[in-house]
């Protein structure tokens, strides 16, 4: 089999600690990137850009944030469409009053907006835990929410609360079309990625998985538990205020505060749990699989109405569609609780395995 990394030895301590040690791996993931950054702007039509791969590596974004803080910290969290709001109006504040900021400064300052923010509402996780910090996190969605449409400022003085994103430039060009818009959010997305798998490898990363498991035993070995809680709070919501800012910027185009909802945040929630808790691959698995599976039971249900001959209705199809949606998310979880990402992992040992039994 190609997958094997018999007679793949490492001499050096850099060659042992890289993120992908497998060579198999390092090649998978170069033909990846390079079929993301010039394949798909080649074949792709402004449909599959627009509407499907760039929410696709936002959410993602956006879940991995929300990863760091559930997978790997242990710290529940309802927020994450709350800071996606404050990423995005802080990244359209930044760019519409400083005068000739350049749009990377924008994001990362309304990134850094956002993880002030989330700062601030991961205190109560020094003193509490579990589903009672989840309901904590939770005020943080709706108080975020009323603060946007409570005072005009944050929208430029917009009687409805709505602002239209400025145009992205950046040396004289001009981010404007869906492929541009594309691989600014792919090159993003993959160097926030890259630094989150080199983040959870790290002692901080260490420290976050060593809270999750036993907050109590982190402690006594030294591990500093507001320090280690406070900052998983503030990279999160940095990512997800990077993944607003894109929101609002390369998808959108023009957002209101009611557009972060709760929905929005559930919505991460799953993507995590159904990719994988504790792993980077995981949100863009389950990212994936929530926003493309519901397009492919528009297409497959009214083609099996057709072929049964059954009269549905649209709104019949509909519901159809949710309860299949629901069925299938249980029926994962059931059969595999870690998520899309051990299922990977799983066929990746067997692989190099194969053909000995496992």
């Amino acid at each position: 089999m190609l997958y094997r990394e018999a007679g793949q030895f490492k001499t050096t301590y850099k060659s042992d600690s890289q993120i992908f040690p497998i060579l198999q791996d390092r090649i998978g993931m170069m033909i990846l990137l390079f079929v993301a950054a010039v394949g798909v702007p080649l074949f792709a039509s402004e449909y599959w850009i627009n509407a499907i791969l760039i929410p696709f590596l936002i959410f993602s974004l956006a879940a991995l944030g929300l990863n760091f803080l559930t997978g790997y910290a242990g710290q529940l969290s309802l927020g994450s469409a709350a800071f996606m709001a404050v990423g995005a109006f802080a990244s359209y504040n930044f760019q519409l009053r400083i005068e000739g900021i350049p749009f990377f400064i924008s994001f990362f300052l309304g990134g850094l907006s956002a993880a002030l923010v989330g700062i601030l509402f991961g205190l109560p996780s020094l003193r509490i835990k579990g589903f009672y910090l989840a309901v904590a996190t939770l005020a943080a969605q709706f108080f975020v929410v009323w603060c946007l449409t409570k005072f005009p400022w944050f929208s430029n003085n917009s009687s409805s609360g709505v602002i239209s994103a400025q145009t992205l430039t950046l040396f004289g060009f001009t981010f404007d079309t869906p492929i541009t818009k594309y691989l600014l959010v792919l090159f993003i997305v993959s160097g926030l990625s890259l630094l989150g798998k080199n983040l959870v490898r790290s002692s901080t990363g260490r420290s976050w998985m060593a809270v999750r498991d036993m907050d109590v035993a982190a402690e006594v070995i030294g591990i500093p538990l507001m320090k280690t809680k406070l900052l998983a709070f503030a990279i999160s919501s940095f990512y997800c205020g990077v993944a607003g800012a894109l929101y609002a910027y390369c998808y959108l185009g023009t957002v209101e505060p009611d557009g972060f909802s709760l929905e929005l945040s559930f919505k991460i929630l799953f993507m995590v749990i159904i990719g994988g808790v504790g792993s980077i691959l995981g949100n863009f698995l389950g990212a994936g699989f929530i926003l493309l599976l519901p397009i492919f039971l528009d297409i497959l249900l009214p083609f099996i109405s057709k072929l049964l001959h059954l009269p549905l209705s649209n709104a019949t199809i509909s519901h159809i569609q949710l309860a299949v949606f629901g069925a299938l998310i249980i029926f994962f979880l059931i059969v595999e609780p870690h998520g899309l990402a051990r299922l990977w992992q799983i066929g990746k040992e067997k692989l190099r395995l194969w053909p000995f039994p496992h």
